[in-house]
């Protein structure tokens, strides 16, 4: 099956079809609507071929529809029929745990996006979790108001990274993983990442959008369940708040 891959962010929407090696890109926005997303990706799919479409959306999904409008895009979103528009089945799932997807090896997996917003997800032997983890508070506003690229523009890159350890060590000191993966497109703004984490790619969150419309029943059959990308001895130290020091 050929896929069209469409990664909605806060700031650009980002696509890549099967067979393809190049990304193509424009501009989103906070007047962006989920009509002109759809117009704006055929157009620039151009003569790509796809069978169906995978979307990865910044905002919560149930039963394959966005069930709140985005915070960093426009209106038009919840509701919106994407299989009429795009005439082709379409999968729709957090932007975050499409890539968290794509990051995937096995186990309990932690991941974090640090872009726009702070995107989260949990995968625990194969099982999708999305989470909202950057709308819970934190100090006078939320997680996502400091490790987000807004508090990233407020505070400067060095209080900034002193605040994506903080918030790091917090979250796995909660929930406990053992893999963490920092994906996003600001992560490559840390000059260290927190001890026990691993940096993801942006290019992950289209292997998940392939992923999910893999033919197995259980498309994660294939990962061996005792993968490991980071040892329990390294996410322990996150989780014990031994994060990047040199960042306190």
């Amino acid at each position: 099956m050929r896929v069209l891959v469409v990664d909605v962010g806060g700031s650009h929407v980002k696509i890549r079809a099967t067979g393809q090696k190049e990304t193509r890109a424009f501009d989103s926005g906070p007047a962006l609507s989920a009509r002109q997303m759809v117009a704006e990706v055929k157009k620039l799919a151009g003569r790509w071929k796809y069978d169906a479409v995978s979307i990865g959306y910044p905002g919560p999904v149930l039963r394959n529809r966005p069930i709140a409008e985005p915070y960093n895009l426009g209106s038009g979103w919840v509701g919106f029929d994407f299989k009429a528009a795009f005439k082709r089945p379409v999968k729709v799932v957090n932007d975050a745990a499409m890539q968290a997807l794509g990051s995937y090896n096995g186990g309990k997996m932690l991941f974090l996006g640090l872009g726009t917003g702070l995107g989260s997800a949990m995968i625990l032997d194969g099982v999708v979790e999305p989470m909202e983890l950057g709308h819970l508070p934190y100090k006078k506003h939320t997680f996502e108001d400091y490790v987000g690229l807004h508090g990233y523009e407020r505070l400067g890159k060095k209080k900034w990274r002193k605040e994506v350890a903080r918030v790091v060590g917090q979250l796995v000191a909660a929930l406990e993983p053992e893999d963490v993966v920092l994906g996003g497109g600001n992560v490559k703004k840390l000059k260290k990442l927190p001890q026990g984490c691993r940096a993801g790619n942006n290019a992950n969150a289209f292997a998940g959008g392939f992923r999910l419309w893999e033919k197995a029943a259980n498309p994660w059959a294939s990962i061996p369940a005792k993968t490991r990308s980071a040892s329990s001895r390294e996410t322990k130290g996150v989780r014990d708040g031994k994060t990047n020091r040199a960042a306190r």
